[in-house]
């Protein structure tokens, strides 16, 4: 098969030059408009751009001897066969070409000018939303109305836009006016190292009594991990199996500094287990819930995630698996969305290393490149 693209001024002599290169029995596959030349943006000419194909005909066989006619008459099917394979192998072409053609068509069409659409593009790269990527572009861009301005200096007044956006979250992360704490989240993100990792904070750094539940029961590779922590960093862990048992570990813990308990994520999305948890702790005020988030999930599904715990009172967030991307877009649509901050941000598996408190500081730099106090 082949493919031409044509450019042209208008469609009829888009349609004049794909019959003079290919012939009148090309196919039209894709057309739309483009902009082309210009000067640093501007100036732009319209045109159209058309990809055509044409499918080669076969070459037209030689009148065959009766022998040969014989042959083929004794072998119908095998020859409706081949024909029907090759139709079937062009169509197939045709598809695929049109999906590439279609995802390459999709390309972000540009809405700023070229400083300030290269900032937007950043965003965009890092995942932030584009609705709320295009609001923190424009209002850089209504404060610098008819002035000159480089790159980075729109990328550090965004930076500055998301700094101001996140200033009213909490930032702060365990205080320990709360000695329960619960860690919920999705299997996978990192729950229990996590835990581990506070748990070794808190009694290193700022010499807390510091103890361990689990309800997690639903793996036993969990617990497993969470007692191995348990013993090197030698302190006392219980397992909940049941709300009774947890009763029982909240009051045997009950003169401790900080009790982390590690949580199975679906008991959260039971409303019948958030009833029977009520009747046992206020979940508001007796306790403080941290929702556990790895980067390394897609954003949309991370607001999916986020949903799924609306029924309990999730203080703020934890980030996991920061060392395995580089797209941080989904830390400030979270937090700007459901208004909540980021306590912690995890970077490796070390414990008590990989991870620090979170900061809008770092958060800005994070996405932006630029701290918003450079």
């Amino acid at each position: 098969m082949k493919v031409k693209k044509i450019i042209a001024p208008t469609m009829p002599e888009a349609m004049m030059k794909v019959r003079k290169e290919l012939g009148s029995d090309a196919v039209i596959l894709n057309s739309k408009e483009i902009q082309q030349g210009g000067f640093l943006g501007l100036f732009k000419k319209k045109n159209i751009e058309v990809i055509a194909a044409l499918d080669p005909q076969p070459k037209p066989q030689k009148r065959e001897s009766i022998q040969n006619k014989e042959v083929k008459i004794k072998h119908p099917v095998l020859f409706e066969e081949k024909r029907d394979q090759n139709q079937t192998e062009v169509i197939n072409e045709v598809r695929e070409l049109r999906k590439w053609i279609e995802k390459n068509a999709s390309v972000q069409e540009t809405i700023f000018p070229p400083v300030y659409q290269a900032a937007f593009d950043l965003l965009v790269e890092k995942e932030v939303k584009v609705e709320l990527a295009k609001d923190l572009v424009k209002a850089v861009l209504e404060e610098n109305k008819d002035k000159e301005i480089t790159y980075e200096q729109v990328k550090k007044q965004l930076s500055l836009g998301i700094a101001s956006r996140l200033h009213s979250s909490d930032f702060s992360g365990i205080d320990y006016r709360k000695k329960f704490v619960h860690l919920v989240g999705p299997t996978g993100v990192g729950k229990t190292t996590t835990i581990a990792k506070i748990a070794a904070n808190s009694m290193l750094k700022d010499g807390k009594k510091v103890a361990l539940i689990t309800t997690d029961t639903y793996r036993i590779a969990a617990i497993e991990q969470l007692k191995t922590y348990s013993k090197i960093l030698d302190i006392p862990l219980e397992i909940a199996y049941t709300i009774d048992d947890y009763r029982k570990a909240r009051e045997k813990f009950n003169e401790y500094d900080l009790v982390l308990v590690d949580t199975a994520g679906r008991n959260f999305r039971d409303s019948k287990y958030i009833k029977e948890l009520g009747k046992v702790v206020d979940l508001n005020h007796d306790l403080d819930t941290y929702l556990v988030l790895s980067l390394t999930t897609k954003s949309s599904d991370l607001e999916d995630i986020y949903r799924q715990f609306e029924n309990i009172p999730i203080k703020q967030l934890i980030f996991t698996k920061k060392d395995e991307t580089n797209t941080y877009g989904s830390i400030l649509n979270l937090s700007l969305t459901n208004e909540i901050g980021i306590a912690y941000i995890t970077n490796g598996q070390d414990v008590p290393d990989d991870i620090k408190g979170s900061s809008v500081q770092e958060i800005c730099e994070m996405i932006v490149g630029v701290s918003a106090d450079e």
